[in-house]
């Protein structure tokens, strides 16, 4: 049972270069195709963490490779979306560029203050991700950035925000920090209690 986590951690991270392939070799033509990987990818990044928990398997190791992994995916949606319209992406590199300039400065921090990157799996981040599905589902599959590309680029710039107050206010490098309000409590000595679904 231990190995379930592990699995769908493994299974989300060789959906990116399958993702990157059907959208370079096939373009539009596969959209929907990328659409349903996108689908199931996210539900094996809720899936991993909530049975990890449910089974007391989560730890560092997990969580650590669990947020590479969730970089890596991503990424290869932008990509993704990149291959199958070049011209819209590029007509929205300002909002592209601060989220990326903001994911950058998360690294940078955390890696100064604690000598790793960050892993907190805070809510914001949590809701970016949502954002994130509903984005790539316009970019990908009605071509379209609108309102839901918008909506990800503030609440990306929001919860990167949230993600650098946790990092200055822990004490000491930890996973799984709700917010930067439960970074605060910590600081001051007080442990926030976790939820199976959430942290």
């Amino acid at each position: 049972m231990k190995t379930i986590p592990y699995i769908l951690i493994i299974i989300r991270f060789l959906l990116a270069p399958i993702i990157l392939f059907l959208a370079y070799f096939q373009g539009i033509e596969s959209r929907f195709l990328l659409l349903t990987l996108m689908h199931f990818g996210l539900l094996t990044d809720i899936f991993d963490g909530i049975i990890a928990r449910k089974i007391g398997a989560s730890s560092e190791k997990l969580r650590r490779l669990d947020s590479q992994t969730d970089l890596v995916f991503w990424l290869s949606l932008g990509f993704a979306a990149y291959f199958l319209n070049p011209e819209l992406i590029k007509s929205e590199w300002k909002g592209i560029l601060l989220i990326l300039i903001m994911e950058a400065l998360c690294y940078i921090i955390s890696i100064l203050k604690f000598g790793k990157e960050t892993c907190t799996h805070a809510f914001l981040s949590k809701m970016w991700g949502v954002s994130l599905l509903i984005a790539f589902t316009y970019l990908i599959g009605f071509q379209q950035a609108g309102w839901a590309f918008y909506l990800t680029v503030i609440l990306g710039f929001i919860s990167h925000i949230d993600v650098i107050m946790i990092i200055l206010f822990l004490p000491k490098w930890q996973y799984d920090v709700p917010s930067s309000y439960h970074a605060w409590k910590i600081r001051n000595g007080k442990q926030h209690k976790k939820s199976i679904f959430f942290n």
